[in-house]
């Protein structure tokens, strides 16, 4: 028996003890991390929100095998957001199609979500009308069973077999009636639960995760009032790839009680919370850098070249390639590094005496050390 069959279907039960136990640690997380990034400015807010919606959308494309180019991705968003960023890359109406389906989710939160809504979305992930090679039909319901399996031919194995049919409409307005409910408080539970039931629908032909993730995420900038998201789900969802596939078939498979699925998911939170608190230490970084000299006087030559280093260039900070991303001689480059020198930013590294490489300080901590050299 599949949950859907369940006579308690969607009416679904979980340990309230567990969940709200678990609930209250995930909770705790967010705001903490929340608490550091509004320490950060509004134009470094940005920045972080960049990289978040970025990881996200790539990571769940490639949960469904799709790999998307991230600095397309990267420069989607950053334009979409109106935030200036280093190797701005032209995106394809493809990546264009998806980022604003993925990003209309959560910075449209308090939108009602729609059929149309969904129809728009699933229409941006499937512009040509197939999937792979196989046409499907976009912006409407499926009209055929669906199945989820696994293996070759001949030898496949049956996961989840979804409502029929005829019983999505009436399935989905159930669904939406209760997602655009705002009697009810909006929490990280409703993020879950949106995502379960969702794909427990499985409501078109193809694109019900990314959709589904895209839902969930909705219901987390709900949560959290706010257009700014900090964590990815879908990365971290994407790295416990194998787990979030078990925990699905077994709570579709339940008679309605999903506090495994809860659990995970609450789990998963905490470990995608914890993940982008490190991710995004080189935003958090950077703001520091520029709160603390703030006061210091900076040309913008070298205010470009420390943004460069500072936004993840990988090569040593060393006088010839400052010459090159400065695009000034050797000389110019070399005054601009000691002047920096003088000021307490720029601190040379031990190793070679003829190409000296150097580190930018802050407040005493190194908060770059130089990497491989670029030919």
């Amino acid at each position: 028996m599949y949950i859907h069959q369940s006579n308690k279907w969607p009416h679904f039960i979980w340990n309230e003890t567990l969940v709200t136990e678990k609930l209250v640690c995930v909770v705790k997380a967010a705001s903490f991390l929340a608490g550091r990034l509004s320490t950060i400015g509004f134009d470094s807010q940005l920045s972080a929100v960049v990289e978040t919606f970025t990881h996200d959308i790539l990571a769940s494309s490639e949960i469904e095998g799709v790999q998307l180019n991230s600095d397309q991705v990267r420069s989607s968003v950053a334009r979409k957001l109106g935030v200036p960023i280093t190797n701005e890359t032209t995106p394809s109406h493809y990546v264009e199609g998806i980022v604003e389906m993925m990003m209309d989710a959560t910075t449209n939160y308090k939108q009602p979500l729609t059929h149309e809504r969904l129809f728009g979305w699933h229409s941006c992930l499937f512009p040509n009308g197939r999937s792979g090679l196989m046409p499907i039909d976009v912006g409407k319901y499926r009209t055929g069973e669906m199945k989820v399996v696994s293996g070759m031919f001949g030898r496949e194995k049956t996961h989840y077999i979804a409502p029929n049919p005829e019983k999505v409409p009436t399935e989905m307005a159930l669904f939406l009636d209760w997602f655009n409910n705002q009697e009810q408080e909006p929490n990280y539970i409703k993020s879950a639960i949106a995502h379960l039931w969702f794909v427990c629908i499985h409501p078109f032909d193809d694109g019900n995760g990314r959709i589904g993730r895209a839902i969930a995420d909705m219901a987390l900038s709900q949560a959290d009032n706010s257009q700014m998201r900090f964590f990815s789900m879908s990365q971290q969802i994407s790295k416990d790839k194998k787990s979030y596939y078990e925990v699905l078939e077994k709570t579709q498979k339940s008679d309605g009680d999903i506090t495994l699925w809860l659990d995970w998911y609450l789990d998963c939170m905490l470990r995608a919370i914890d993940d982008s608190g490190k991710s995004l230490s080189q935003v958090l970084n950077k703001a520091t850098f520029w709160q603390t000299h703030a006061q210091t006087l900076i040309s913008e030559r070298q205010r470009k070249v420390l943004n460069i280093y500072l936004d993840g260039y990988i090569g040593k900070l060393t006088t010839k390639n400052w010459a090159r991303l400065s695009k000034t001689s050797l000389d110019t480059a070399a005054r601009d590094i000691k002047d920096l020198v003088d000021k307490s930013i720029l601190v040379p590294q031990s190793g070679s005496v003829r190409n000296v490489a150097y580190g930018i300080s802050c407040s005493g901590s190194i908060l770059l050390v130089p990497g491989q050299e670029i030919e």
